[in-house]
């Protein structure tokens, strides 16, 4: 499903560039979870944005906001790290390290910081920020690209696996996408969302949940072990085209937002 941190990256820009409520942002973040506090990892996070260290006192996500106005954030965008593909977290370090293990953080380019969630309690999500260790900007994804890309693994991963001959019908399975589909979170996105970063975002949530239901499939029709690893591997392409889509998705329509505040000062 969409992410956390794509919640806050759209709806903190939208904030930052005056098309959104700070009550809209943190209205979205309950979709994730009924309460979020804030905490820095290090140092110089902690100056930066006046929050406590972590295992202290946490701040509260209106603190973070606030922060973000102070320090001159005029947008915060997603990234999806895999192992072996920290790209944006500033290379290895604290940051790319939990970034990793919880899938996803929004970055702060422009301010040398990102942030990760991660539930902690029933109900409760922590953020953690984190300071970049050397700053990159993030590579462009356009989404003419990242929406290509996912046709073209559709059509990779399907003749991948119709040649290995470990494709097989599955009864129900209509049913079950749209079951799997209704019980995630119906995320809410600003007025304004570019119709086309939505259309494609929808997209790689239907397919994630097509992946989902193939991997409860495993190991399909393969009958060996060997089988089972090439089916996984033929599926793979589809994986990251679906990560770089809800990439690309998100980080256009921040930069929309941001184009909207540099209309009007």
């Amino acid at each position: 499903m969409c992410r956390p941190s794509a919640t806050l990256a759209v709806w903190s820009s939208a904030w930052l560039n005056g098309t959104a409520a700070s009550d809209d942002v943190l209205d979205a973040l309950q979709d994730w979870a009924e309460a979020h506090d804030v905490v820095a990892a290090d140092p110089a996070a902690a100056d930066a944005f006046d929050l406590p260290l972590a295992f202290h006192r946490a701040a509260t996500p209106v603190q973070l906001l606030l922060a973000l106005r102070a320090q001159g954030a005029t947008s915060a965008q997603l990234v999806l790290p895999v192992a072996g593909d920290v790209r944006g977290l500033g290379g290895a370090g604290p940051l790319a390290e939990a970034a990793v293990r919880c899938g996803e953080a929004v970055v702060l380019t422009a301010l040398g910081f990102g942030l990760v969630p991660e539930p902690i309690a029933e109900g409760l999500m922590r953020w953690t920020v984190y300071s970049l260790g050397t700053p990159t900007p993030l590579e462009y994804q356009s989404l003419a690209d990242a929406e290509h890309g996912l046709t073209d693994a559709i059509r990779a991963s399907a003749g991948a696996l119709q040649a290995l001959d470990v494709a097989r019908d599955r009864p129900g399975v209509r049913a079950e996408l749209s079951a799997h589909l209704r019980a995630r979170p119906q995320i809410e996105w600003p007025a304004g969302m570019p119709a086309r970063a939505l259309r494609v975002l929808q997209r790689a949530e239907e397919i994630s949940a097509i992946l989902a239901i193939a991997r409860s499939d495993d190991p399909g029709g393969a009958l060996s072990a060997s089988a089972a690893s090439r089916r996984a591997e033929a599926l793979r392409p589809l994986v990251d085209a679906v990560r770089t889509a809800r990439t690309a998705s998100v980080n256009e329509a921040v930069r929309v937002f941001s184009d909207q505040g540099d209309r009007h000062p």
